[in-house]
């Protein structure tokens, strides 16, 4: 004090604790804006999704062609739009083809599935009324207790009043005749985008630098990279893993049908389609294939113990030889991520969407993540 200076405010260890509770606060305060901007987001993809899934695939659709394009250019010396025309045509042409084939067998199987859905029901009450006997007499002697009969009865009203208030939406959703008309005109429109974009030429991220002249070179750099690793992601992963869906939807058409499983094609390829969503194809398959294995006529354990067998060898084949020949190590991400990726990707952007993009999504933000630990980071603690 004999210096005149005026005494610090606060002391050392109280400046430690006071910069530590505000590093705290904006790590909050970061981490509810992320939050906040993902839930927003969310939202604007729900109530704007008519509007962008027909440009989602028709993009995706677009970077998977893009290589196919290209040598079809340079095989036979077309022009681009000339090779596009070529490219559509020959897709109608196989696509028809297969549909005239498979298409009447395919909408037999799922007919004669939603039909089959009552008897499969009763068989199953039989067996266990048959085999079961005491899980019937438990239910019987817990729905004695008023307190369990309230509760089922409670639940009971709870579903159906859902089932009741979802029939209507779903009536709405689909039954109209505008709402069928809306959906066939963006499924229309898909091909219409998929052609202008494949008639663009170069990279997609080419000229995004000149239209960020206002961020500094270094993060403009940076921003380029993220956007071209984005694309390149989730060209990669979407043709690998339609590429995987279909080879095992045939796979498994195959065994099914060849181990004498009802609605086997049907049932194989669909569950090849919904593969496409990693591990959906897998949970839905044992959730169908298991029960109708067992409860179908002629069915039983052996057909179970089948099933299981077919979906180990056509799973192996994916795990051994599909995924590492086609996909790769694209992705670099743990299955247990990627089933956590799934649903919280599909819960953040309403559905089926971000279900398709919650690998490329979690990859890109891994890779984001690396950049900054390496870029900045590290050049913060030297």
């Amino acid at each position: 004090m004999s210096n005149g200076s005026p005494s610090p405010l606060l002391s050392e260890s109280q400046r430690r604790v006071v910069g530590s509770a505000l590093t705290l606060l904006a790590f909050l305060g970061s981490v509810a804006m992320l939050i906040t901007a993902v839930i927003v987001l969310g939202r604007l993809l729900v109530f704007f999704s008519s509007v962008l899934w027909p440009l989602a695939a028709a993009g995706v659709l677009a970077l998977i062609l893009r290589p196919l394009i290209i040598r079809i250019e340079r095989w036979f010396k077309l022009r681009r739009l000339s090779a596009v025309v070529l490219l559509f045509g020959v897709f109608i042409l196989v696509v028809g083809s297969g549909v005239l084939v498979l298409l009447p067998t395919l909408v037999s199987q799922l007919i004669d599935f939603i039909a089959f859905l009552p008897t499969l029901w009763e068989n199953a009450a039989n067996y266990v009324q048959a085999h079961y006997p005491q899980w019937i007499t438990l239910a019987k002697k817990y729905l004695a207790n008023p307190s369990v009969r309230s509760l089922a009865d409670g639940l009971a009203s709870e579903g159906k009043n859902l089932f009741s208030h979802a029939i209507p939406s779903l009536r709405a959703a689909f039954g109209g005749m505008m709402d069928v008309f809306a959906f066939m005109t963006h499924m229309a429109i898909v091909p219409v985008y998929l052609f202008f974009f494949l008639l663009m030429r170069g990279e997609p991220t080419a000229d995004l630098g000149r239209h960020l002249p206002f961020l500094r070179p270094s993060v403009r750099e940076d921003v380029i990279f993220l956007a071209s690793e984005f694309v390149s992601i989730v060209e990669s992963f979407f043709r690998g893993q339609i590429l995987i869906g279909l080879c095992m939807g045939v796979l498994f058409a195959i065994g099914f049908t060849s181990i004498g499983l009802k609605f086997g094609l049907f049932i194989g390829l669909a569950l090849g389609v919904l593969n496409i969503v990693p591990y959906l194809g897998t949970i839905l398959g044992l959730a169908v294939a298991l029960p109708l294995a067992f409860f179908q006529p002629a069915g039983g354990w052996h057909l179970v113990g089948l099933v299981l067998a077919v979906k180990a060898v056509v799973q192996t084949a994916e795990s051994w030889v599909l995924t590492p020949k086609i996909l790769g190590e694209r992705t670099g991400l743990h299955p247990a991520v990627i089933i956590v990726a799934v649903f919280f990707w599909g819960t953040a952007f309403g559905g089926v969407l971000g279900m398709l993009f919650a690998v490329p999504l979690t990859a890109f933000f891994v890779t984001a993540w690396r950049l900054m630990k390496r870029k900045y980071f590290q050049a913060a603690d030297v």
